[in-house]
């Protein structure tokens, strides 16, 4: 007999509870154009419409509100590349604490002005020859800091798995459900959701070519690591699935595809030119994946776009090239 997972259905729909009123239901989004263009129909969660301009906020707040007084009162810390610093961030403002983010040097400069927005102290690191997990961990004990890591955490996943939750509320089941991944997080607890919602479902990760850490780990059966990849969609940008993540994706997950950079500005361009939204090279991984026609595509398909925070230089740029 298996073992259990970690993270459970009733664990989403708790932290569905605790996040009503802080994270926004996102609307799901339907295009006859895309639906033509794909021949299924395509539901899309619009996360970037959620606050902090991406889904993070969902499970760092769910893990935030479960730290006892105590916690909350020394502050918490969390490593990031932008949009889980500034869920954080927003998390910490909310519970009436303070926060401090690790982050890449090379970060999105509205990532990190964002983060700092919320009131967060910003601490950088280069992601390319230093760890950032070792440096998160040795940040938070030296100042006493309550640790929310980016998806490696049972609150973090099962809050995450609400955006899932919420798609199929609306939509109704589904054949299939393509999910981003970077650490794992998102894609484990919309699998867990999905699952006990739609045992028939299949459900799809997309990765960047340039970072198929996933990809490699669940062909392989343990976690690989891959050089840190250097990709437009830097929410992706992690050299290893988590150890908690891979646990759930490894039973739950069905496949995973890869987009390149250059597939993944073709979905922003469809985007924002045929559905009207703004969408991230992260965020748009799973749409590169459906457009670029990687998938035996079945009748009814799910899509989360995970968020949307890019500036418009960088936006301006990618669009241009």
């Amino acid at each position: 007999m298996a073992a259990a997972l970690p993270v459970t259905f009733d664990d989403i729909r708790e932290a569905a509870v605790r996040l009503e009123g802080v994270a926004h239901r996102t609307p799901v989004l339907t295009s006859r154009t895309l639906d033509a263009r794909v021949g299924a129909e395509v539901f899309i969660k619009c996360e970037n419409f959620q606050r902090v301009g991406a889904f993070k906020i969902r499970g760092a707040y769910n893990a935030a509100a479960q730290l006892s007084p105590q916690q909350l009162a020394k502050g918490i810390a969390a490593y990031s590349s932008g949009n889980h610093a500034q869920a954080t961030a927003l998390a910490a403002r909310e519970l009436g604490t303070s926060a401090v983010i690790l982050m890449p040097e090379d970060a999105p400069r509205s990532k990190r002005e964002a983060t700092a927005g919320y009131g967060a102290e910003i601490v950088t690191y280069d992601r390319y020859t230093q760890d950032r997990t070792a440096l998160g961990e040795a940040l938070a004990e030296d100042r006493g800091l309550a640790l929310i890591p980016p998806y490696d955490h049972p609150h973090v996943i099962a809050g995450q798995g609400t955006a899932a939750l919420e798609l199929l509320d609306e939509a109704g089941p589904l054949d299939a459900l393509l999910v981003p991944v970077g650490g794992g997080g998102l894609i484990a607890g919309s699998a867990i959701a999905a699952k006990a919602l739609h045992p028939g479902v299949r459900v799809v990760g997309v990765e960047p070519e340039a970072g198929d850490d996933t990809k490699r780990s669940l062909e392989s059966g343990a976690r690989v690591t891959v050089p840190v990849p250097r990709t437009i969609a830097d929410g992706q940008a992690l050299p290893t699935p988590g150890e908690i993540t891979f646990t759930i994706n490894q039973r739950l997950v069905d496949a995973v595809t890869l987009v390149t950079d250059e597939e993944i500005i073709g979905a922003m361009r469809f985007a924002f030119e045929r559905l009207k939204i703004v969408l991230e090279p992260s965020g748009a991984t799973a749409l590169a994946a459906l457009l670029a026609g990687h998938l035996d595509l079945p009748p009814r398909i799910g899509v989360i776009a995970s968020g949307g925070n890019i500036d418009t230089e960088r936006f301006s740029r990618l669009m241009s090239a």
